[in-house]
């Protein structure tokens, strides 16, 4: 019997119906990143469908790097995709492949083509090929090479190969049509020399498969039954066919595309995101504002949080461009229910309470969570002296403020009522103390007489405060459309992405916040400690506002 999947699209439907009708036993996904850069969140997208649908058909699925180019693949990219696919809660077992595990046997198979006639080697130049390919209205020019003899031609690659010729001299092309429609069929390049050592093979080779010979093939080798992949693959998938009908590979694998993910506020181009790293616009490839897995782990998204905005834009056969407010809606309703709340004062102005004992230090039971009495609570200290958020009082406040002014009076989180009595100024006429009263009968913040206040503040005590740096972070391009009407991307980086706070005030327990785990600073959004962090000089960025502009518009609309 067919297993369910976890919900239905037209990629799972057909995995379905060809286990079904028995075209295949088990279902064989991959996931074949190109290890030349670092992940990011259109990667998770695939990662999810890929792996997931092995998952739900009880089948195996892959990871594959297609290390077809070493000028621009490094261990260090090999070691962060792995990091990023176990990060996101997928495994691959024993099933680690590389395209280089079959450098020699796609040698062979591009002998085979050129020994039926259906490659030879060119000497044009890549520009020269580049003039020749024709146009989407005019068809290519044959090259002056295409019709060497099978003997040249084996000659040559064997040649080619053995590193008698200098890089860009010669190609291996295929052999198709030069005047197909499709311009992928007008005899594409197999394979290039170059003289460059491969992060795997060192110098074995010299000549380096094209993505279109080596990524058909590979699926072949490795049994896959399903080669999922992007949209912009689909006019490539007659050449995948036709390299797997001219080939005597062990299995017949078919391509399907999907829609890739285009996100607002945020490019998805390697080539872009390599920009914005060597040119120092960023921290680098794990900078919070990156949309990379990395730096998405080190603003402190968890996995879950992406493995349901995965789910929630579902696959589709068309682009279309998602809302980031869309996956900060998914990650905060993750986070929502599984962060512990902590107090920090990100902007701090002191109060005191002038008839609270001096020297004197209360530990308050604070609960973790509200909404989750499984929780628990921890002890947090109280005394005189306390930081609160500057934006928590105004002098003369307008109608609608609720917080803290002269004489009136809030209530501190878990802790007591306070009144302010009086305001303390510096010679510049800036607030830089306020003095309060508090009513010793309203511990725990309840007083006994039922009366009620309108607002209540978080604090942390000044004797026992931690002091850290807070990066606040937001779009790292401020424009949806980053790019757009032919402006220059950069021109569209936000200015305020990143601002970094200094003499944040915190309550004890977050110097201990293990790295990796968010929390919610009460009332303020979701931080999470950053690798620069210490125990004695904490470093936090906020993973996430606690407002949720996306939630409020789907209800509006709803």
């Amino acid at each position: 019997m067919t297993p369910t999947p976890e919900r239905s699209d037209f990629i799972r439907d057909i995995v379905a119906a060809d286990l079904r009708e028995g075209r295949i036993d088990t279902v064989v996904t991959r996931f074949p990143p190109e290890p030349n850069g670092y992940l990011h969140i259109g990667h998770a997208k695939s990662i999810c469908l890929n792996f997931g649908i092995a998952t739900e058909f009880g089948g195996r699925c892959h990871l594959r790097f297609d290390d077809t180019n070493p000028v621009k693949e490094e261990q260090e990219y090999l070691d962060s995709i792995m990091a990023d696919v176990r990060w996101l809660g997928f495994d691959w077992g024993e099933h680690l492949y590389h395209a280089s595990d079959y450098f020699e046997q796609l040698y062979e198979w591009a002998v085979h083509l050129i020994e039926a006639g259906k490659a030879y080697v060119d000497d044009l130049s890549a520009e020269e090929i580049r003039e020749h390919r024709g146009t989407l209205t005019e068809p290519g020019t044959p090259s002056p090479w295409r019709d060497r003899s099978v003997e040249e031609n084996l000659d040559l690659f064997a040649r080619m190969r053995a590193g008698e010729f200098p890089n860009g001299s010669r190609v291996l092309r295929a052999k198709i049509d030069m005047a197909s429609p499709n311009i992928n069929f007008r005899d594409p390049v197999m394979y290039r020399i170059l003289h460059a050592d491969h992060p795997r093979t060192g110098d074995a080779w010299c000549i380096y498969p094209s993505y279109d010979f080596a990524h058909g093939q590979s699926d072949a080798i490795e049994g896959i039954t399903h080669s999922i992949c992007t949209l912009e693959f689909q006019d490539h998938r007659p050449l995948y066919d036709w390299f797997i009908a001219n080939l005597p590979v062990p299995s017949q694998p078919h391509q399907y595309e999907f829609a890739r993910l285009n996100l607002t506020h945020t490019v998805l181009s390697k080539r872009v995101l390599l920009k914005l790293v060597k040119e120092g616009f960023v921290r680098g490839w794990d900078d919070p504002r990156m949309p990379t897995l990395s730096g998405i782990r080190r603003r402190g998204f968890p996995a879950e949080g992406l493995r349901d905005f995965a789910a929630m834009i579902g696959v589709a056969r068309a682009d279309s461009v998602v809302e980031i407010e869309m996956l900060e809606h998914a990650v905060r309703d993750v986070l929502n229910r599984t962060t512990l709340r902590r107090m920090a004062v990100l902007d701090p102005i002191k109060l005191v309470i002038e008839n609270y004992p001096e020297g004197v230090t209360e530990e308050l039971e604070v609960p973790n969570s509200p909404e989750d009495p499984d929780a628990g609570s921890r002890m947090v200290p109280f005394s005189r002296d306390l930081w609160i958020e500057r934006d928590d009082f105004m002098e003369d406040p307008p109608k609608k403020f609720f917080r803290l002014a002269p004489g009136r009076e809030v209530r501190l989180r878990s802790a007591y009522f306070v009144t302010c009595t009086d305001v303390i100024k510096d010679a510049e006429g800036r607030v830089v103390e306020l003095r309060c009263t508090y009513d010793p009968e309203s511990r725990g913040g309840s007083a006994p007489d039922g009366r009620k206040v309108k607002a209540t503040l978080h604090w942390v005590s000044a004797a026992h405060a931690v002091d850290a740096e807070v990066r606040l972070y937001d779009h790292l391009f401020a424009d949806p459309f980053p790019g757009s009407d032919g402006r220059d991307l950069l021109d569209d980086l936000n200015p305020d992405s990143e601002v970094i706070l200094q003499g944040a005030k915190l309550e004890p327990a977050l110097a201990d916040t293990p790295a990796g785990e968010t929390v919610q600073f009460e009332r303020l959004g979701y931080f999470c400690p950053d690798p620069d962090s210490t125990p004695t000089a904490p470093v936090f960025n906020r993973t996430l506002t606690l407002k949720d502009t996306w939630a409020r518009l789907q209800a509006k609309g709803a």
